[in-house]
């Protein structure tokens, strides 16, 4: 993919993320034409964001989890050089926390309270690679609830 590309794959990501509230299947079919053109073997950057973002508009938690863990695989094929060759700030490693934050919901959705945990330690292991930040705030909330909501059924 170059530069063009790029550009309109992030320009494409910008209206799913619009289209969320409004037309899951809309933004479900845009992700699957862009996964698509990118390929399995595509810049990892693009599929970690397409799958991550593919995850979140799917109705199945079945669904969801194969494209969280596509997300995560590509993820961990980032290095720091392609990162900052997109522009964005930080360390690749600052992707894991909301991967693995994604990934402990979903498990705990489904039922499996022991791959939930395993993820939500994983990315309490990641969370140093966050600034300080409201976004980190909202990272450390959201594993905060997935492990009250686990407490919650295992006394139950």
């Amino acid at each position: 993919m170059d530069r063009a590309d790029h550009r309109a794959a992030v320009g494409i990501l910008e209206q799913v993320g619009e289209a969320l509230g409004r037309d899951r299947a809309g933004a479900r079919a845009l992700l699957e034409s862009l996964w698509a053109t990118v390929g399995d073997d595509g810049d990892p950057l693009h599929r970690c964001a397409i799958a991550h973002s593919l995850a979140d508009v799917q109705d199945a938690p079945q669904d969801e989890l194969l494209w969280d863990l596509r997300a995560l695989a590509a993820g961990r094929e980032l290095t720091d050089e392609r990162v900052a060759e997109a522009g964005i700030l930080g360390p690749s490693a600052a992707f894991f926390p909301s991967l693995h934050l994604n990934l402990a919901d979903v498990y705990r959705r489904l039922g499996d309270p022991a791959r939930s945990r395993e993820h939500v330690a994983a990315g309490r292991a990641a969370i140093g690679s966050l600034q300080p930040d409201g976004y980190r705030e909202m990272i450390e909330g959201g594993f905060d609830r997935i492990e009250a909501a686990l407490e919650d059924r295992s006394a139950g």
